[in-house]
């Protein structure tokens, strides 16, 4: 049987957030089965829990939102993404700040995190969302697209018309049945052009953003002192966004997914075009196993990505 999976113990961390520039304690505690991930504003009398669900995202702006009730919990989906990445089903994420720290940029620190916190096989049956006829969203030129694939695959393809992003792939496919999440997607930072950081701190976004947290761009060059983490960084992280957005579904999706210049407002459109339509998707368990399971998750579960 394909099991639930929590954390052993306590584990906390202490950041700033990347748009309110705040610094921000983070604390995973271990949740019972069929918790799925629950986020707590521990700074707030009394505290709010948020449920992680497509359902629940509020504001997408360089970031996947929380909001319940006019309390947000921003910049989700890197920590989301760590989930996904090491099969995390079941999380209580205590924050006292209304964002998730930005850490480095990417979801290695959050892999690292659960990692030093150890797993818990639960003993319920882990579920799943097997996508059962294509799903897309679309605007303008833009696209993201769910279909049937037993496993979880996932194509991206960027268009930045920028010397140093040129220079690097721009579409890349990853088969999670094939290669490791920690080792191929957790280390890719988020990025950014240095033209757009007053814009965006005049909005109030963008308060924490610095060289040591995101790849930072002016109009011909990298400005980071230090070299690109993988050759195609710039496709590897939009991927590793998408893989903490589709997350906030609730279950590890089995499905392909695919997007041509997707961000977050398109993922949670297409997460709330497939729930909107029952025919296009069931709840799966792998209870026993002489049942077949798809690859990936076998491998995700099991080898944790390392």
């Amino acid at each position: 049987m394909l099991k639930q999976r929590s954390i052993k113990s306590i584990v906390k961390t202490v950041g700033i957030g990347l748009h309110s520039g705040r610094r921000v304690t983070l604390t995973l505690r271990p949740a019972p089965t069929d918790t799925g991930l629950v986020f707590t504003r521990v700074d707030l009398t009394p505290p709010v829990e948020i449920r992680a669900s497509a359902l629940g995202v509020g504001d997408t702006r360089l970031a996947s939102v929380l909001q319940k009730e006019g309390v947000r919990i921003s910049t989700v989906e890197h920590l989301l993404s760590a989930c996904s990445g090491l099969g995390i089903d079941n999380l209580y994420i205590d924050v006292d700040a209304e964002e998730i720290p930005i850490m480095d940029g990417s979801a290695a620190s959050f892999v690292f995190l659960l990692q030093s916190a150890g797993f818990e096989e639960q003993d319920q049956a882990k579920r799943f969302i097997r996508v059962t006829k294509p799903v897309e969203v679309r605007d303008g030129d833009k696209f993201a697209r769910l279909e049937p694939y037993f496993g979880f695959k996932l194509k991206f393809t960027i268009d930045f018309a920028h010397p140093a992003v040129d220079r690097t792939g721009q579409t890349l496919e990853i088969d999670f049945s094939k290669t490791s999440y920690v080792r191929e997607i957790a280390r890719a930072r988020t990025f950014g052009f240095a033209r757009e950081v007053e814009t965006l701190r005049e909005i109030g976004l963008a308060r924490g953003g610095s060289l040591d947290n995101a790849i930072v761009l002016d109009a011909h060059r990298i400005l980071n002192n230090e070299e690109l983490r993988y050759s195609d960084e710039f496709v590897r992280h939009k991927i590793l966004d998408a893989i903490g957005d589709l997350y906030l579904i609730g279950y590890p999706l089995i499905a392909a997914y695919s997007a041509f210049k997707s961000g977050h407002a398109l993922n949670n459109m297409l997460l709330r075009a497939l729930l909107a339509d029952q025919s296009a998707f069931e709840m799966a368990t792998f209870d026993h196993l002489s049942e077949p399971a798809p690859h990936a998750f076998l491998y995700t579960h099991k080898a944790a990505f390392v």
